[in-house]
């Protein structure tokens, strides 16, 4: 990768770790699944009605939809809502390489080779030792609701490898359109019109400064270049700088919320990182990045006789 590539890849595992930080503000401003309602209507709105059809069977981006906005993000919402950290959370929520590939090897028949195994024994490894220090610093329930979290992260990475859409920002703006509806109306359900009411009413800079860090920034920017590096180069070249997420979650939520990082987390933090590094660094496996598919192939990938040369 070049180092303009390199540099643009850090910047987006950057903005991905800082979000942790960003969804507790919001999550002082809001009830959870109000909060993460208004994340996904940023997205969508206005883009939507610009941006042109979304290219892929409807099925798949309301499957995508309703699996990673409401469920994956809802869940994440609540779960850090009911006191799971946002460090703690960047790393867990990483598990989802672990939940890919099993996801995978059930709906897709893809069988992990021994290398790729291994590293997901780690990770997992890991995401129990982060559960032991849980069990002792705070709630499980709110532990529980991040690692489901991961699962439907896992389970949407594999459906969006499944509709291969081929335009991300099309992609992600028309999925985006799916969740605020269902969330609102679980918010009012399960929130109440009177919290949701307040929170309209009484919102704050900081509020909605969450709600833009986190709709524009983290998803539309985040999402569309990494899309852009895997399209320039191998996903197994991209997906290991995914690993600095949680360090940049975790070192973010230490510098600004003053967030301790316990021994346990911090080995906690080392097995996962190590562990999605022994897959990801290998061709074919199921890091962040692999389940992202390209929008057009590289020139070393089609045939000389197709390749646009000179005329005359």
């Amino acid at each position: 990768m070049s180092p303009r590539h390199i540099a643009l890849a850090v910047l987006v595992a950057a903005v991905w770790g800082l979000n942790f930080v960003l969804i507790h503000v919001g999550l002082q401003n809001f009830p959870p699944l109000l909060f993460c309602a208004l994340r996904f209507a940023v997205v969508a709105l206005p883009a939507i009605f610009f941006i042109g059809p979304p290219r892929v069977a409807v099925r798949w981006v309301l499957a995508v939809g309703l699996v990673l906005g409401v469920v994956k993000f809802g869940l994440l919402f609540l779960g850090m809502h009911a006191g799971m950290p946002a460090g703690l959370s960047s790393l867990v929520l990483q598990g989802q390489a672990v939940f890919t590939a099993l996801f995978a090897a059930v709906l897709l028949g893809e069988r992990p080779g021994g290398r790729r195994l291994t590293g997901l024994a780690v990770a997992l490894a890991g995401i129990g030792l982060s559960a032991v220090d849980r069990g002792v610093g705070g709630p499980v329930g709110a532990f529980v609701l991040v690692v489901l979290a991961a699962t439907a992260w896992g389970l949407s990475n594999v459906l969006t490898r499944k509709a291969a859409p081929p335009d991300a920002l099309r992609w992600m703006v028309w999925v985006s359109a799916v969740p605020p509806l269902p969330l609102l109306g679980l918010s009012l359900l399960v929130e109440g019109p009177e919290a949701d009411l307040r929170a309209l009413r009484e919102i704050t800079p900081a509020g909605l400064g969450a709600i833009g860090y986190v709709g524009l920034v983290s998803t539309l920017f985040g999402f569309v270049a990494w899309s852009y590096l895997l399209r320039s180069y191998d996903a197994t070249a991209v997906a290991p700088y995914s690993l600095l997420v949680p360090v940049f979650g975790m070192s973010s939520a230490w510098l600004l919320l003053g967030e301790p990082v316990s021994p346990l987390a911090g080995a906690a933090a080392l097995l996962v990182i190590a562990g999605i590094g022994i897959t990801a660094l290998r061709p074919g496996t199921v890091g962040t990045a692999a389940w992202w598919p390209r929008t057009r192939p590289r020139r070393s990938e089609v045939p000389a006789a197709a390749r646009p040369g000179r005329r005359g």
